[in-house]
């Protein structure tokens, strides 16, 4: 196996480990915090922001699928696309960290406004990950994995745990999936971003926080995505190949 691959696949492994490794007492007593102020507010309201961010998920699935041009990657080594994979990221990462600092100089109102727009930055790297990875993102089950990307990018350990199972099994567990836990969705991914995001609508320090939360997210889910998409790809390699 070639050097590049084998360090990637050691790579992959303690990612793994890292990714279930035990959490700090601040994420704990973050999340009992969101629990408990989930748990008051009102049913109709989680209805309202299901659906709201259910649909804006799924416009940016379409916008993103239009915008997103497959490269020609079919003969690119493993390394090659990963080193695509980090220069895409690197421009994702410039762009949400400006569109931070400029949200979180704004104030109350354009700090809402990251929300959707931070949102669309994130999914559309991913559709440029699958694309260069050789996944064509027009099929429904490509979408569904990005989503579980996402997923597992931005949650708390129970549904980490799942979701990890689920994108390890991807070829099993694919035909078992026909739509995404929307509830379950935009919570986890509002109790992840929430406590630090607030801090962006301060007046003061708003922009500073924005810029260097966006970078952050972005930076994460870079990181998930490429090992993601990795155990996949490796999925397909018999392991005493990998290790020989």
């Amino acid at each position: 196996m070639l050097e590049y691959e084998r360090k990637a696949y050691e790579d992959l492994m303690e990612w793994k480990w890292e990714l279930f490794s035990k959490k700090s007492v601040f994420q704990k007593l973050s999340k009992k915090a969101q629990t408990r102020i989930n748990s008051i507010i009102p049913e109709k309201a989680h209805h309202v922001i299901t659906e709201g961010i259910q649909q804006m998920v799924k416009m940016t699935l379409f916008g993103s699928d239009l915008t997103t041009k497959k490269p020609e990657l079919a003969q690119a080594s493993l390394q090659e696309k990963d080193e695509l994979v980090k220069e895409k990221l690197t421009t994702y990462r410039r762009t949400a960290t400006v569109e931070g600092a400029g949200t979180g100089a704004g104030g109350i109102f354009l700090g809402l406004a990251d929300f959707p727009l931070l949102l669309s930055i994130k999914i559309k790297y991913l559709f440029e990950v699958a694309a260069i990875y050789g996944f064509d993102t027009k099929k429904y089950e490509e979408r569904l994995f990005i989503l579980h990307v996402f997923q597992l990018a931005f949650s708390h350990d129970r549904l980490k745990r799942e979701t990890f199972h689920t994108i390890e099994n991807w070829g099993e567990k694919k035909h078992e999936i026909t739509e995404m836990d929307w509830r379950t969705f935009q919570q986890e991914y509002r109790d992840y971003i929430d406590l630090v995001k607030l801090l962006q609508l301060v007046p003061g320090f708003g922009a500073i926080v924005g810029a260097y939360a966006n970078y952050n997210l972005l930076e994460h889910l870079g990181k998930t995505a490429l090992h993601a998409y990795h155990l996949r790809l490796f999925k397909d390699i018999p392991l005493d190949y990998v290790k020989e």
